[in-house]
């Protein structure tokens, strides 16, 4: 599942030139956000896994409550002054859309491929340009329009409503891409708090929020499978510290990009663990979705380019 990047600011320039000590740092980004990628997936995978046999509830509750254990422990003494925020009502609603998010896709994993829900997801970068100028008030022009309008069309692609083959499922983590937007704008929105004080919010909401609807849902856990939601929650929260870190490291529009390999290894997991292939309508319309959100990400830079 795809995460939005912080907001990176005027851009100076898109890829810093060969021989540049910006290139290093870069090269360095997108390291770390490959490898951020890659713990995201296997915990998309891990949690379709569990879902096998537990409610997405208890799942979902399982990630935000380890993720907040680990935040905890991390933080420790600078935990008091984290957990002071300038905006607690807009960092409670951004909690809440994160929570909305990650329980709408791992609901749709007990009934889709990983593929096709992490491609219909990874609508979210375009989703979220077209909220920023809906509501934060930046420009967007025709050919933006016409990149989101590009994505939306290759989601439906893979959603393909009124086909014969058409899930109701497929449609959570399409409003699970909405939300996930709304997440970002609301991080642009609560920037005067430090990046600590947003994930812990974050931690915090979804666990209170996930601890008051688990125990209708609540089954006890197999010993084996203990490890297992052990495994969840670190996927969630190193893959989250790796991502905050590669996009401290390196320009948004150099490495964002890259998270659309996500795709590639949704579909290895999808295969090696289920054997699930995704069919020619998923391929084309995941491409379709790549292009139009890296074409939207280059738009941004250049944009921000003459800003600056």
């Amino acid at each position: 599942m795809t995460l939005p990047p912080p907001d990176p600011g005027p851009l100076p320039q898109i890829i810093a030139p060969a021989g540049d000590p910006a290139r290093k740092t870069q090269m360095q980004g997108i390291a770390l956000l490959l490898l951020a990628i890659v713990l995201f997936s296997l915990m998309d995978a891990t949690a379709k896994h569990l879902g096998e046999t537990y409610h997405p509830a208890q799942i979902v509750w399982a990630r935000f409550v380890v993720n907040l254990g680990i935040v905890v422990l991390v933080l420790g003494p600078r935990l008091r002054r984290a957990i002071i925020s300038q905006q607690p009502r807009l960092q409670f609603a951004r909690g809440l859309s994160h929570i909305a998010s990650s329980g709408l896709f791992f609901t749709s994993l007990q009934v889709i491929g990983l593929a096709e829900a992490t491609a219909i997801m990874d609508i979210n970068p375009v989703l979220i340009t077209l909220g920023a100028a809906i509501f934060l008030g930046e420009s967007i022009g025709i050919k933006r329009v016409i990149g989101i309008l590009a994505a939306l069309c290759g989601a439906m692609l893979i959603i393909r409503p009124g086909a014969g083959v058409f899930q109701p499922a497929a449609l959570l983590p399409l409003i699970g891409a909405f939300t996930y937007a709304a997440g970002a704008i609301l991080t642009r929105l609560t920037r005067s708090d430090s990046t600590a004080t947003s994930v812990l919010w974050s931690a915090m909401v979804g666990s209170t929020l996930a601890s008051f609807v688990v125990p209708f849902f609540w089954q006890p856990i197999a010993m084996g499978d203990l490890w297992i939601f052990a495994l969840l929650g670190l996927f969630g929260t190193v893959s989250q510290a790796l991502l905050i870190r590669a996009f401290a490291l390196a320009e948004a529009s150099a490495i964002a990009p890259f998270g659309y390999t996500g795709l590639v290894w949704a579909g290895l997991w999808g295969f090696l663990f289920w054997g699930t292939i995704p069919d020619i309508w998923t391929v084309a319309g995941a491409l379709i979705i790549v292009i139009a959100g890296i074409y939207v990400w280059v738009r941004e830079a250049r944009a921000m380019q003459r800003g600056a």
